[in-house]
């Protein structure tokens, strides 16, 4: 009896000493691990903004998903099996998914398995694989679910793709996994499309939710749309024409934009080649950006209406102003030629400006104080980023201080040795199409912030004057005569039947992998209309045609088409007046 009593007490020892230590010593920790083995989480997927054009027609929309989730501690002894059915059924990565349905590891008994599968495919994949376990009594199987999870589309296709982008996984695991934009505007606006995931947490019991247990739910708060100042349809017919555009020249790459010139909204904006946001992974990464904003290039001679207009504004020259042009002008480094060969030539600045030369604009430009320039094209937008709401843009390349030699100088002014992307040069094109202000290019109607807090869109757009009225108007009516006829101009393909156009070529060498040029071209147009009331400006560019091309040849014909179909889809007349006869030779 004492020993069996010795025994007795040793036992009810053991069980008094745990006793005080679940409820006296580390009571806290011990009653989480009970309320998280009695209870369950489930999250509340936030639905996700839209992406809409300016017309309210959706770029990017969620339909009704489901995400495939399982619990590894019933699935791992099926894993090989279930990984091949998901795998075929989903296409999901076999590897990946046997780890998913093997390790508990982070996420515990919850691990992502598929997001964003349309609920019809879901459900039918889950229920199949319930069907073929059902009779299997070594294997009881339960180990998978479904639960709510907004499906993104992209109706749209190609359409725009440069600029939406798409969604996909963080790359993190178990429940730290999430869908994000992984490019375009889905990217750089995740946060203000995204909204915040709610959660649903109840009490169950032998699996199944106790109905009078503790129960709690934060509602999901979700995402705002985001409204472009993309016209869908626009954009379409954009993008098949710089398409054509690029593949008759025998072009490697392009872009085209149009822009409203009162407002400064961003009508169009096309890269080409692109992808379709609906299915990215069948297309190289590198065109998931848009090559408007993050590309750099020398603007050739489109860049002279610049610096044209700002020796007029500073009233350092006149539209019919005289100059003597020799063939060849020799300035330090090398000498200054023109694309063709002439002697001496007698033309008016708006001759230079005509006929694209390049010796002439450096005699011009030479009137400017040291700095001038570099001023004026800074107050154009060169060197800065345009800030329109898409992640990776550059600033472009504006030399300055000892970098901004006389050569260097002499060569900016007629459009090398700097560097801008697309979205510059047409808003400082449009400067000029405006009567002299410069209004800040929007991609986002109204105002929305980007994930780093910036505010974007038509709201908070600035503007500001960068030459006078009358320095615009002299330079338009000096612009309007590129598009004459040759002996006149050197690009009348840019001619809209019916309407006033002003316009400039550009065609620059391109700089190669290694910095130095590397003997292919860059070739553009850049206008508006009409001329005389503008309503549009349209800028077309092309990479690495084949030799013998021109902007006049390449990009003005495309600026045409593009220009025609803008004035009629938003019903612009033409003003009945006639171009303008500035002389352009004395």
């Amino acid at each position: 009896m004492k020993i069996g009593f010795v025994l007795i007490a040793m036992v009810l020892s053991v069980f008094a000493a745990r006793l005080v230590q679940l409820q006296g010593v580390d009571p806290r920790s011990y009653a989480k691990m009970a309320a998280a083995e009695g209870q369950r989480v489930v999250d509340l997927p936030a639905t996700r903004g839209e992406i809409l054009d300016r017309n309210g027609e959706p770029m990017a929309d969620t339909v009704d998903g489901r995400m495939i989730v399982a619990d590894p501690k019933v699935t791992a002894p099926v894993a090989p099996e279930l990984a091949t059915i998901l795998s075929d059924r989903l296409g999901v990565d076999y590897i990946e998914t046997l780890r998913r349905l093997r390790v508990e590891g982070e996420g515990g008994r919850f691990q992502y398995i598929a997001r964003q599968v349309p609920a019809s495919k879901a459900e039918k994949v889950v229920a199949d694989i319930q069907e073929k376990f059902k009779d299997d009594k070594d294997r009881p199987f339960a180990g998978l679910a479904t639960e709510r999870d907004p499906l993104r589309v992209y109706p749209n296709h190609t359409v725009a793709a440069n600029l939406v982008g798409f969604l996909g996984e963080n790359g993190k695991k178990g429940e730290d996994a999430a869908i994000v934009g992984l490019a375009g505007l889905e990217d750089s606006f995740n946060t203000y499309l995204s909204g915040k995931d709610g959660e649903a947490r109840y009490e169950v019991g032998a699996g199944n939710q106790i109905p009078l247990g503790d129960n709690t739910v934060t509602p999901a708060v979700d995402g705002k749309d985001l409204t472009l100042t993309i016209d869908r349809d626009l954009q379409f017919y954009t993008q098949r024409v710089l398409q054509q555009t690029v593949q008759k020249s025998g072009g490697k790459s392009g872009m085209a934009l149009i822009q409203d010139t009162k407002t400064g909204e961003l009508l169009a904006l096309a890269d080409y080649p692109t992808y379709d946001a609906s299915d990215p992974r069948s297309y190289p990464e590198e065109l998931y950006k848009s090559s408007a904003l993050t590309d750099v290039y020398e603007p050739g001679s489109v860049e002279k209406a610049l610096t044209i207009s700002s020796l007029v504004d500073a009233g350092l020259a006149f539209k019919e102003q005289r100059f003597k042009v020799p063939g060849k002008l020799h300035r330090q480094d090398r000498p200054i030629g023109d694309y063709w060969d002439h002697g001496t030539l007698k033309l008016t600045l708006a001759g230079i400006l005509a006929k694209s030369s390049n010796v002439g604009t450096v005699l011009a430009a030479d009137q400017f104080k040291p700095g001038q320039l570099r001023r004026y094209l800074t107050r154009f937008g060169l060197g800065s980023r345009t800030g329109v709401g898409l992640n990776g843009e550059t600033r472009g390349i504006l030399p300055q201080g000892a970098a901004w030699t006389s050569q260097v100088g002499d060569r900016i002014a007629f459009g090398q040795s700097l560097s801008v992307n697309a979205v510059q040069m047409i808003s400082a094109i449009n400067t000029i199409a405006n009567g002299g202000v410069r209004v800040a290019p929007s991609l986002v109607k109204g105002e929305a912030r980007t994930d780093d807090g910036t505010a974007v869109g038509t709201d908070v757009a600035t503007s500001r004057r960068v030459i006078s009225a009358d320095a615009a108007r002299e330079t338009m009516l000096m612009m309007e005569r590129v598009v004459e006829p040759s002996p006149i101009g050197v690009a009348p393909g840019a001619q809209v039947p019916g309407y006033r156009v002003a316009g400039k070529t550009g065609t620059a060498q391109r700089v190669g992998e290694n910095g130095g040029y590397d003997g292919s071209l860059t070739v553009s147009f850049a206008g508006f209309a009409p001329a005389d009331a503008p309503r549009f400006t349209i800028y077309v560019v092309v990479h690495s045609p084949r030799a013998g091309s021109g902007g006049g040849s390449v990009a003005g014909p495309a600026f045409a088409k593009l220009m025609s179909h803008a004035l009629r889809r938003y019903g612009v007349a033409p003003t009945g007046a006639q171009p303008n006869q500035t002389p352009v030779a004395w």
